[in-house]
């Protein structure tokens, strides 16, 4: 299968997307239930300091509010019917039942197949451009951790470091095999990109009073940096920060966002980061005119 898949490209690519539609199927989830799941262990964290609750009784209601990525099935947020296994396959589903639950009718956010969508093109783009590769598989992993943390910061203005933390230890791993670049800019790449947006962040504090990013861009930064190197900062913050201040334009001329309210910034990072990842070298040679 593996001499298949290097031998005919569009082979790889069609099983890439495959993988990745299921994948995006599990993104959503993630996306959904692991902000859920940090509450909740705040929540618990803070009982447990206050001693609000004893100990039985806690470990009771633990056990019975039990919730995590795999747990419990999936189902309808208006009426609790239980999604079975031929209603969550990835956008086909969705298109078959019309965007509407198969009991109540209500209807399903578009947003779930539009996620699963996202990663089977992005996930067809790298197959297509590096094969079925180390490399390449290494940019799936890549894009599905991008892809939710993207969405988490959207829906929460959060990037947990159960996803950052992994994604910049990893890249320090690929790399002390020089996958993408070697170690030693790796290294450098982690603390220089944390080193980056926490002096604007304190920068920007001082200045004004006010926070104006988190603590998890700092992070994500970073990760980014130990995956593409210490070269490729410049250019993810170049190109962040002009999305970013384009998009808060439009958004602000057309009167749906307070200047006064902070946006996201992970989304943007995380398009950047992505970018540069793949087409790095010929992004700068389109901006620097070469």
């Amino acid at each position: 299968m593996f001499e298949l898949f290097a031998a005919h490209t569009l082979w790889a690519v069609l099983f890439s997307v495959i993988l990745a539609l299921l994948v995006g199927s599990f993104l959503n989830v993630v996306i959904f239930r692991l902000p859920v799941m940090m509450e909740r262990e705040w929540q618990a964290a803070i009982q447990a300091d206050n001693n609000q609750l004893d100990t039985n009784k806690h470990e009771t209601q633990v056990l019975e509010e039990k919730f995590n990525l795999a747990f419990p099935a999936s189902r309808c947020n208006s009426c609790g019917h239980q999604i079975r296994w031929y209603e969550n396959i990835p956008v086909i589903s969705w298109i078959v039942l019309k965007g509407r639950c198969s009991q109540c009718k209500t209807s399903i956010s578009a947003r779930y197949p539009l996620i699963e969508a996202l990663s089977g093109a992005l996930c067809g783009i790298i197959a297509w451009q590096y094969g079925f590769t180390t490399t390449g598989f290494a940019l799936m992993l890549l894009t599905w951790a991008l892809i939710a943390l993207t969405f988490i910061d959207v829906d929460h203005q959060l990037l947990p470091d159960s996803i950052t933390l992994p994604l910049l230890w990893l890249g320090l791993l690929l790399n002390s095999f020089e996958i993408f670049t070697t170690l030693e800019s790796a290294v450098w790449g982690a603390i220089l990109g944390y080193l980056a947006l926490w002096s604007v962040y304190w920068a920007f504090k001082l200045l004004t009073g006010k926070e104006g990013m988190g603590y998890g861009d700092f992070k994500l930064l970073a990760a980014l940096g130990a995956w593409g190197g210490a070269i490729s900062l410049p250019m993810i913050i170049l190109f962040s920060s002009v999305a970013g201040v384009l998009l808060a334009g439009i958004l602000i001329a057309l009167r749906k966002h307070n200047a006064a309210n902070p946006l996201p910034f992970g989304p943007y990072l995380a398009i950047a980061g992505w970018c540069a990842m793949l087409w790095g070298e010929p992004l700068m040679r389109w901006y620097l005119g070469g």
